[in-house]
């Protein structure tokens, strides 16, 4: 099958290594030439343009964008629209927040167009492993482009969840379980790693994904981090977030879902961002002023 992709990153060009290997034609762009220049030597056509994009490709037009959520996904889709044409399927396979994916659903559907939000799963292992594949469109647009999916997917590896939005919402939520796994894990590791025991914590790792009830794929990263700094001297602490922590909860909210687990996940990747707190000075001035408890001067 024919596809254009947009967006040669670690996850877009990936993606396409594997289309590639599925036999399917790729006409790419990215912004960065070189990128480009890479995947046409893997086997895929280089587009200069978005125009250069659609000329190569036969309507009716598959197009995967792999590009930052937000203001790069808007001013992709609207760089696009003038070399589109009825009929054309539109995917967006980042991690855009699912009402922004229902919005530009129907303002594509006025247009003719098709539009898929896709979320996708797998990291820098999708390209051996397979891509964990949650989509929300029109069942047509699906069904159009499921032998795309069946490649990129390991086996029973993607779904049509449902309606615009349900496939980025999906991605969200998953993300957001995501959050608290890291979580406890981190916490545990942390607690092992203080225990003044000398635990050798990749062993552990290793064990506890022979059969345990916490054995998981996350478990595995975590051998393999570990196994590389044992005591992870060379990482600093700093956790960001892509941003899907915060819409479950923000969903949670709207919805009076309680969700503690999640929550403070998110919470403790805004606490690792502070070289020194200002709340946990006042709790120290607090504890000196009402017991006089003793305070480190710096």
């Amino acid at each position: 099958m024919e596809l254009g992709m947009i967006g040669l990153g670690r996850m877009g060009g990936n993606m396409v290594l594997r289309l590639l290997k599925g036999d399917h034609t790729l006409v790419v762009y990215d912004r960065d030439p070189a990128a480009v220049e890479r995947h046409v030597r893997a086997g895929a056509k280089g587009a200069a343009s978005f125009a250069d994009l659609a000329r190569e490709l036969r309507a009716p037009r598959a197009v995967w964008m792999m590009v930052p959520a937000g203001g790069p996904v808007e001013e992709t889709i609207q760089a696009l629209l003038p070399h589109l044409t009825p009929g054309d399927v539109l995917i967006d396979g980042g991690n855009s927040n699912f009402k922004d994916s229902m919005r530009r659903a129907e303002a594509l559907r006025g247009r003719g167009l098709h539009y898929l939000d896709v979320g996708t799963s797998g990291g820098i292992w999708g390209l051996t492993e397979g891509y964990c594949l949650m989509v929300g469109g029109e069942r047509d647009a699906f069904d159009r482009v499921e032998p795309l999916l069946r490649t990129l997917a390991p086996e029973d590896g993607y779904l049509y969840a449902g309606r615009s939005g349900s496939g980025h919402f999906t991605k969200m939520v998953h993300n957001g379980i995501e959050y608290g796994l890291m979580q406890a894990y981190a916490e545990g590791f942390e607690i092992l790693n203080a225990s003044g025991l000398d635990l050798h914590l990749a062993r552990i790792a290793r064990l506890w994904n022979r059969g345990s009830v916490v054995r998981s794929w996350l478990l595995e990263l975590t051998q393999a981090a570990l196994e590389k700094d044992p005591r992870l001297e060379t990482i600093e602490g700093y956790v960001e977030d892509s941003g899907e922590g915060r819409w479950t909860v923000a969903q949670a909210i709207d919805t009076d879902v309680p969700a503690p687990v999640i929550t403070l996940s998110l919470m403790e990747r805004f606490r690792s961002r502070q070289t020194a707190s200002f709340g946990n000075k006042l709790l120290a001035a607090l504890r000196n002023e009402f017991g006089g408890h003793a305070v480190r001067k710096r």
